[in-house]
């Protein structure tokens, strides 16, 4: 059997980057959300909030260590795998990728350390501090991630002379036309995730009946996120569809599974089918009439283009688009079902108590990842065949590299990752269940109503306290 090196390679980047994009989605939120943890402690004086940091740093770091080590393995796939990417559009998205380094990179290797080790090492203003200069650094590297990714969705801002890309307007380039809208898809993504896993923690955590001073903050904060961001996050994805329309039509249309080559109205919206390419058909469909046209043209007559009125060579593969996009969009209302139930078991008071809630949320924690990468297969699936569009090809993109080199390389990344992650999500799951612990015995810290002496019982802990931070001469 002859093997396609082309498709190897994709594979090959698909393995890599799928567990790559998990860490980076949580460790956005997450350093958010420990950031959001130690300004309430320094306002409100409440060591919980501090001791909360603390755990969920641990966490963090385990997160952001896997986060970097996936990481690299892509940049060395640019040049083992796709060596004419660099050829060809290394002028522009080389930049792209180099700015990030020098802005989010180094910002978060200059406190990282401070946020990490800190703890009564120095003043509690430069901690917190720290700690929202990381949280701005992951934000920072989404900002130049996307801004490169949404160039090479539809690219701008530049001239192609004897078939390479040069930059001619940096700001048309960072700011591609589908750019700003993925970033705050991206993000919401990222937060909404991280909201999710905190709300299953502390739902998990009261089921135990373990934990529970803790597990209240957890929830609570997690819920309140969540009941703001699910719905704004859907808002974000009915723009951000818009956008699609406008810029990249035949990635809609395979979205959609939409065949008609000519746009008239009206067009259902396509609940489940399966597309047949090979007929140019749907098999299986069940649709709602005139619900196509409402929700991406905003009109019950509208149209757009289907996938016949491009050429076969420019079609991307239907499955990724398609059924990706809709376990993306189940999801999501799924989100918004859970924290709006779990909103109103709060208004009435029993959110602490109605175990059926606390059951349903502390299953969600994966959620907020299978969206994530469900979003990515659609945005990724859905631009072939091209990997910057209009400009380069993915099959033309490719190395000279022999198929059965590539698959030797794809076999070794699974084996090694499959070593590699798995001690590393053991490691983090320990943290995980063994949760919080008060530290009254840290230098420098006095025990209180919020800070109990060693031995103390969690129940004996005040709901609320004013202890100053000593560490560090502060």
């Amino acid at each position: 059997m002859d093997l396609d090196p082309v498709l190897i390679a994709r594979f090959q980047f698909a393995f890599t980057v799928a567990f790559h994009i998990i860490f980076p989605s949580f460790t956005i939120g997450l350093s958010a959300w420990i950031a959001a943890l130690l300004v309430v402690w320094k306002r409100t004086g409440n060591q919980r909030y501090r001791e909360l940091a603390q755990f969920w740093t641990k966490v963090f770091a385990v997160s952001f260590a896997m986060g970097v080590v996936s990481g690299l393995v892509l940049s060395y796939q640019f040049g083992t795998n796709w060596s004419r990417f660099s050829d060809v559009v290394g002028n522009v998205v080389a930049p792209l990728i180099g700015y990030e380094v020098l802005t989010a990179f180094f910002l978060e290797a200059t406190f990282l350390g401070i946020m990490l080790f800190g703890w009564n090492r120095v003043p509690s203003w430069l901690h917190v501090l720290s700690a929202i200069l990381v949280a701005f650094g992951t934000m920072t590297s989404a900002f130049w991630i996307l801004s490169a990714n949404s160039w090479m969705q539809f690219p701008v801002g530049h001239v192609v002379r004897d078939g390479i890309a040069y930059p001619d307007d940096w700001l048309k380039i960072v700011f591609s036309p589908t750019f700003p809208l993925r970033l705050a898809h991206m993000l919401t993504a990222a937060y909404l995730t991280t909201s999710f896993v905190v709300l299953a923690i502390g739902a998990r955590y009261l089921l135990a009946g373990k934990h529970e001073a803790y597990a209240r903050i957890m929830l609570k904060m997690g819920l309140g996120m969540a009941i703001v961001l699910a719905p704004l996050q859907a808002f974000i994805g009915d723009q951000s569809g818009l956008v699609v329309r406008e810029y990249q039509p035949v990635k809609l249309a395979a979205i959609e599974a939409h065949w008609e080559a000519e746009a008239k109205g009206p067009v259902p919206l396509v609940l489940f089918a399966w597309p047949n390419e090979a007929e140019e058909r749907n098999d299986y469909q069940i649709a709602i009439p005139y619900l196509g046209s409402l929700i991406i043209t905003h009109s019950l007559t509208g149209s757009y283009p289907g996938l016949k009125a491009f050429p076969p060579e420019d079609r991307p593969p239907l499955w990724g688009p398609f059924f990706g996009f809709r376990i993306m969009v189940g999801i999501g209302f799924l989100m918004i079902f859970v924290a709006w139930a779990g909103g109103y078991l709060w208004w009435r008071g029993h959110l602490e108590t109605n175990r059926a809630f606390l059951r349903v949320a502390s299953w969600m924690w994966p959620m907020g990842f299978i969206a994530v990468l469900s979003g990515w297969i659609v945005t990724e699936v859905g631009r072939q065949p091209w990997l910057a569009t209009g400009i380069l090809r993915t099959a033309d993109a490719a190395s000279p590299v022999p198929a059965s080199v590539v698959l030797t390389s794809l076999i070794l990344f699974i084996v090694v990752y499959g070593i590699v992650f798995s001690f590393g999500i053991y490691y983090m799951n320990r943290l995980l269940v063994r949760g919080p612990v008060p530290h009254a015995g840290d230098e420098g810290e006095p025990s209180g109503p919020d800070h109990p002496a060693p031995g103390r019982p969690l129940a004996a802990v005040g709901p609320s306290g004013r202890e100053a931070y000593r560490g560090g001469g502060s």
